[in-house]
């Protein structure tokens, strides 16, 4: 009954001076967004992009580079893996499902003449993909094993793009032209979130706009989007760079369960020992094998800037903090003679201890509920300037429960202190003044 009469009493004092109250709210509200969008960002970075088979998707680092120049204990020459090495791995029969990728650009002919040419970002994939990192279909479905062995003009759209392609229609079936040639659209993804770019490199919340099958691009000679690195000697011409040791593709292995990493392991070991009596990966390396998580974390994904970045936030919540406990004191303090009069009406001093605190809450209530639409406004900035950076902009319960409990706490502390000094003043003294 008491905290709420000191409740109501706290909302009350929050109009007795507006131009004070405002100012503290904004500052733990900016001191809390401050820290919250930074938290978020770490958070969904950091965060199992696909939780319930992460256990289980695997990539390897196999070291394939040149001994020139190599030291035991070097780091693999590249994380990614050669064509030749793609081609030997896909129709093994390890595990559950295979995958292998790499990002392209193709130039697109919209059938829609108010639309210009436009070139966006996809990726080349193999069928598998699909089932292994669960993409949702809006439309149609993924290309069938058949149309990865002949190389077929398929293509699957993401939803941004199809719905800038054809609106709300359903596109599947239709043809579209990409780079000259006509790619009929088999399905359309669905919003993709988080979306787990994690599979190809270490960009993080990023949608391809369309897929096409790993075989086709080859046969398109469709170049890596970001360019090639090749660890051996390069032949003239794409076929070429095929069959020398670039090493541009990722691949993904899907084991049945967590426990068959060890199979795979031996089975990479089995290979690289194979490849040596070929003349191939002559440095020995160890085989490394990463599941999604170890992944992130081994391609820094959240890198270290990140993680200094939300120091850094912190850092100034606490300033902000500081600043808080000054204008507390100056609140608290021009209330002496409020203070006094119920001291000498008997109040104790833990009721003052305790009304005074709660007012401090209900300032960072205020707080809080300001810091979260500040936040909300922050992540939407972030995201629309940076397009990795789209899937953050949300909060789950999770964050939203993060800063109501940062802002309540934040304003606790700032007011222990102007509390404890509002506790000090003497009845006797304030009633001879008055």
């Amino acid at each position: 009954m008491m905290f709420r009469y000191y409740f109501l009493l706290g909302i009350r004092s929050l109009r007795r001076n507006p131009a004070l109250t405002a100012l503290m709210v904004l500052t733990l509200a900016v001191g809390v967004a401050a820290s919250i969008s930074t938290l978020t960002i770490l958070h969904v970075m950091s965060g199992d992009p696909i939780p319930h088979k992460s256990n289980r998707l695997f990539t390897p680092w196999m070291d394939n580079g040149p001994l020139k120049g190599y030291t035991p204990d070097d780091k693999p020459n590249d994380t990614q893996m050669s064509y030749r090495d793609v081609m030997n791995h896909l129709p093994a029969k390890i595990g559950e499902r295979r995958t292998a990728m790499y990002g392209i650009l193709m130039a697109i002919e919209p059938a829609r003449k108010d639309l210009p040419a436009i070139e966006p970002e996809g990726a080349a994939v193999t069928k598998d993909f699909f089932a292994m990192f669960d993409t949702p279909f809006l439309h149609g479905q993924g290309w069938t094993e058949n149309d990865d062995a002949k190389a077929a003009d398929v293509v699957v759209l993401g939803k941004k793009m199809a719905d800038k392609l054809y609106g709300n229609t359903n596109p599947v079936g239709q043809y579209l032209t990409m780079i000259g040639h006509q790619f009929q659209i088999v399905g359309v993804l669905d919003t993709w979130e988080p979306s787990p770019r994690f599979y190809r490199n270490a960009t993080f919340g990023v949608q391809e706009d369309f897929f096409i099958p790993l075989a086709s691009a080859i046969r398109h000679e469709i170049t890596h989007a970001g360019g090639m690195g090749c660890t051996g000697d390069t032949a003239p011409g794409w076929q070429g760079r095929l069959d020398s040791e670039c090493t541009w593709l990722s691949f993904w292995f899907e084991m049945k369960s967590e426990g068959q990493r060890q199979e795979l392991q031996s089975y990479l070991d089995n290979y690289a020992s194979e490849q040596r009596k070929l003349g191939r990966y002559m440095r020995q390396a160890k085989n490394k094998l990463f599941n999604v998580m170890e992944w992130l974390e081994e391609s820094k994904v959240v890198g270290n800037d990140n993680k200094l970045s939300a120091w850094l936030a912190f850092g100034f919540l606490m300033l902000c903090l500081v600043n808080t406990v000054g204008l507390l004191l100056a609140k608290f303090s021009v209330r002496s003679s409020e203070v006094g009069v119920r001291r000498a009406l008997g109040a104790s001093r833990k009721e003052i201890f305790n009304q005074f605190l709660i007012e401090s809450s209900v300032i960072g209530l205020a707080g809080g509920v300001a810091g979260l639409l500040l936040a909300f406004g922050a992540l939407a900035l972030i995201a629309k300037q940076s397009k990795q950076l789209t899937v953050v902009a949300h909060m789950d319960w999770q964050m939203l429960s993060i800063t109501f409990v940062m802002s309540v706490t934040a304003a606790i502390l700032a007011g222990l202190f102007p509390t404890w000094r509002a506790c000090q003043v003497t009845p006797a003294i304030q009633l001879k003044s008055q």
